[in-house]
């Protein structure tokens, strides 16, 4: 191991070159509801256990269960309501374990990446075959099923190898949402391809906020809503991305999803908001900020070299 990972160089967040959004936003918004598969007693990875608790696990199995049967479908219906495209971190094995879910996020064109074939397969011990293996699965897999080519990655609960962000950039993936480093896109340090960071959240993401900190549905949306105020004004000096992970078995709930749609309506409800999905960040910034951003860095000479785990 080394003692930086050296996946991005250090580039201080005042005075970069200003990011304007399309139509003169100054905030770009995406949704990322995490639509998982977890398989009952899945194979044992030395790393990490399958289930946090021993098999068979029926408890949480059945929680998540439900996330697929009943809190998407609620929280599909919110997103209609406010007429916001999501990004969908996909474990691409659901697509043959509830197809019905994504012929219903076809319709509404929304967005996929890959988020692994389950979330309890897990990239560590992995060869590099075996990962090419499975990014090629999940490109092939979508793409039939939806007519998609995925741009986005974001490792199977949040898992990975040293070769993982190389790999992704070789296969021509736009953007990574496993480094959290910043509240803007950065290009990521990779062999080939032009792979850039984009902003996700574990602060703000459904999984901390009710599983790890138990906050109350009325904390919970007040806190996304104190957190797009702060990007929002920041955004007005420089692009700013705000994103919100979800998980259907928990924001869905029924004493949880109308504090949700408070925060929704709030964010939503904003002129100056470019309500979007990953991949249209990504192809922008890609597009309009990518060269800027990488002479930015030369300038300041800030530029280190290497790539990912290399000097």
């Amino acid at each position: 191991m080394v003692a930086d990972p050296n996946l991005y160089d250090d580039w201080p967040y005042r005075d970069r070159p200003k990011i304007v959004w399309p139509g003169g936003k100054t905030l770009a918004f995406w949704v990322a509801p995490n639509i998982e598969f977890y398989e009952f007693d899945p194979p044992k990875n030395p790393s990490r256990p399958g289930w946090p608790k021993p098999s068979p696990d029926v408890v949480g199995y059945s929680q998540r269960d439900w996330g697929n049967r009943v809190g998407h479908w609620r929280l599909m219906e919110l997103m209609d309501k406010y007429d916001v495209r999501c990004s969908i971190s996909l474990s691409i094995g659901l697509i043959d374990h509830h197809p019905e879910i994504i012929e219903a996020c076809v319709a509404r064109n929304w967005e996929f990446f890959s988020h692994g074939i389950y979330n309890t397969r897990y990239s560590y011990g992995m060869s590099e075959a075996q990962e090419r293996a499975v990014l090629e699965d999940c490109i092939a897999t979508v793409q039939r099923a939806t007519g998609q080519r995925i741009r986005g990655y974001l490792a199977p609960a949040l898992t990975h190898t040293e070769r993982t962000l190389d790999l992704i950039a070789e296969y021509d993936f736009w953007y990574t949402c496993d480094l959290f480093q910043d509240d803007q896109p950065q290009p990521v340090k990779t062999r080939t391809g032009k792979l850039m960071s984009m902003p996700y959240s574990l602060e703000v993401n459904d999984v901390i906020t009710y599983g790890a900190l138990s906050m109350t549905p009325g904390r919970y949306a007040d806190v996304l809503k104190r957190h797009f105020d702060q990007l929002l004004e920041e955004g007005a000096e420089s692009g700013t991305v705000m994103c919100i992970p979800l998980h259907a078995y928990l924001v869905s709930q029924p004493h949880r999803i109308a504090a949700f749609e408070e925060a929704l309506a709030y964010i939503t409800g904003h002129s100056d908001v470019w309500v979007t999905t990953a991949a249209e960040i990504a192809g922008y910034y890609r597009e309009n900020c990518w060269d800027r951003t990488v002479a930015d860095i030369a300038r300041r000479g800030l530029a280190t070299g290497g790539t990912g785990f290399a000097p």
